[in-house]
Order: structure tokens, then sequence, then C-alpha cells
């Protein structure tokens, strides 16, 4: 299974806007950056992701998970859906300062890629923000 991170705008969809939506979850919308959409793309069901508030905070603050694969964004355009549910916050959001002072974490896409806004976690440095996070 892969690990990923997406990261939302809170004033525009935030944890708790996540939290709220419940079992049923969300559809994951407004991306359109083609690396983005094939990262989406390779996600499955059941994989888990980091939330990350982007803009305002700049922290991983929960996890959530792939409940429906991609699917067709709207007819005629290239851009695709990833539907989410929450799963469990963090005790302790990890800043994107603790990440880039992490000597172990100097290669992960939040810092290599920071304006992608779908990026794959490798299963060390989901760990590592585990950790750093409380869990």
């Amino acid at each position: 299974m892969a690990h990923w991170l997406v990261k939302s705008e809170p004033s525009v969809w935030s944890w708790d806007d996540q939290v709220a939506a419940g079992a049923k979850g969300t559809p994951w919308d407004g991306v359109k950056n083609h690396t983005a959409k094939l990262n989406m793309m390779a996600m499955k069901a059941g994989e888990q992701v980091f939330f990350y508030h982007s803009n305002e905070g700049l922290a991983v603050v929960g996890i959530v998970e792939v409940i429906k694969e991609h699917y067709p964004w709207k007819p005629g355009e290239p851009w695709v859906l990833v539907d989410f549910k929450a799963v469990k916050p963090l005790p302790k959001p990890v800043t994107l300062a603790a990440v880039k002072a992490e000597p172990s974490l100097a290669k992960m896409s939040l810092v290599t890629s920071f304006r992608l806004s779908v990026q794959p976690v490798s299963d060390a440095e989901w760990e590592i923000v585990c950790r750093m996070g409380g869990l």
C-alpha cells in the first residue's frame, strides 16, 4: 500500500470540514495539475493519506483514507476526483518547519515539491511524520 499527502487551504476545506463529512466522505476536487492528477489516479481504496493545511497553518493535521478511487470530475475534462473520509487527527500537528528540520525528511516531496497539492509519501516518511505527530 502506498501513502500520500493532500493539501487544502483551511479557509476552503479544513480538517474540521473533512471530519464533518463523516463516514460517507467527500470528493477531493480542485486539482488541476498533471502530476497531482497522476498521483490521484495511482491511489487505491484503503490507502492512508496525510491531510495538510496549506497557506494557513502549514501542518499535517490528520489522516484520511481513500474510499473511492479516481473517477472523472466533469465530462470532457481531463481532471479526476478521489473520495476520502477522515480517519483520525494527529494529536500534535506536524508543521512544515518541523518537517524541514528533520534531516531524515530532507527528500520528502513536502520539502522538495512544496507547491504540489497531491504527493507520494514513502513508508519511512510516513512512520516518521506519524511519530512526530504523536501516533
